[in-house]
């Protein structure tokens, strides 16, 4: 019997659709000693553990852990979400606010960094909390917009026409409730500047329920070009339920985008990338940034150097056409836009 589904036999859960994505994140692992022993892992993972979780809390939805090998302590997706004794490694370098984005603050809950576009922090929250995140210190606490508080937002939109686009990041936009999003992107519709809209989201990928009729309701009544960039960082992330949200999105009119990022001991392969871009292309999504790491504080043991990173590229610029091959690229404080690094091919 194969080993996942011999665990969620004995779990009295269901990880499937017949769950709405509220109620999975309800039920998500929060207790780092019990998702040891849910995947049959050592305990001593627990104990090693203990400092970073303290720091830095545990939270992953049941549907992603269906996706983690049973008793593979080296699991790519395991990784990504085990809090691990290498965070609480004190490393030069590596702070609190990475890219600086205090410095592009103008007021609560607004990042602009760049011409035609800027960022509204949404939301504090995620249905995972990834090891690596770059915002894993950010002041949520500051940035939180009550639900009157939204004006500001659009206030500060009428006194910068020459933004065309608004990002919604978070935390995660998508832990709102679609009410709730969608009277704000009508807000963001009535301003005529605004031609796009941005989703940064993980939470279909761990959550694939989260493409919900309600969801794909408001979106398809949007005037604007809705872009949705997702966050997956390994084919192994990829399942039936999350191809099958891509396609409902797409039929929507979505535009599908991946960025991931470059993770030592997790998809630093030419197999690895290779197999990422196959997945999220047999699904409808392009590949779009693979990131190098931000250097966020409790992240080091996961950072890769510029030009590994762009050897590694061109290997797997060899292996794919070029619409399948992400541009490289890394998120340095005040430069006017995004730097990417063409990928280093053998002689």
């Amino acid at each position: 019997m194969n080993t996942i589904l011999q665990i969620f036999d004995v779990i009295p859960i269901q990880t499937k659709n017949n769950l709405s994505w509220s109620q999975h994140l309800s039920q998500a692992i929060t207790s780092l000693p019990e998702l040891v022993k849910l995947l049959g892992l050592p305990e001593s993972l627990a104990h090693q553990g203990r400092e970073a979780h303290q720091s830095f809390k545990l939270l992953v939805p049941r549907p992603y852990l269906s996706r983690i090998e049973y008793g593979n302590q080296n699991d790519p997706l395991l990784l990504q979400i085990l809090p691990s004794a290498a965070e609480m490694q004190n490393v030069f370098g590596y702070t609190k606010d990475p890219l600086e984005e205090a410095e592009h603050n103008p007021q609560k809950a607004i990042v602009h960094k760049y011409k035609r576009r800027l960022l509204v922090i949404t939301t504090g929250t995620c249905a995972v909390n990834c090891r690596y995140c770059f915002r894993r210190h950010f002041p949520y606490g500051d940035n939180q917009l009550a639900q009157a508080e939204w004006q500001s937002v659009i206030d500060y939109l009428k006194g910068h026409p020459d933004v065309n686009e608004v990002i919604l990041s978070g935390g995660d936009p998508l832990m709102m409730k679609d009410t709730l999003l969608a009277d704000k992107v009508r807000q963001i519709e009535a301003l005529p500047q605004i031609k796009r809209l941005r989703i940064h989201s993980r939470l279909p990928v761990v959550i694939p329920a989260r493409v919900s009729d309600d969801m794909l309701d408001w979106i398809s009544k949007s005037r604007l070009d809705i872009i949705m960039v997702w966050h997956i960082n390994h084919a192994n992330e990829m399942d039936e339920e999350l191809a099958s949200a891509a396609f409902k999105l797409k039929q929507a009119g979505v535009t599908l985008l991946n960025q991931g990022v470059l993770l030592k001991g997790i998809n630093d392969t030419v197999e690895a990338q290779v197999n990422l871009s196959e997945a999220v292309f047999d699904a409808g999504i392009l590949p779009y940034y693979m990131f190098t790491l931000d250097p966020v504080e409790g992240a080091a043991h996961f950072d890769i150097n510029i030009e590994e990173a762009q050897r590694l590229m061109g290997k797997v610029a060899a292996e794919l056409p070029g619409y399948l091959v992400p541009k490289l690229a890394k998120e340095i404080p005040g430069k006017t836009a995004k730097s990417v690094f063409a990928p280093l091919l053998d002689d």
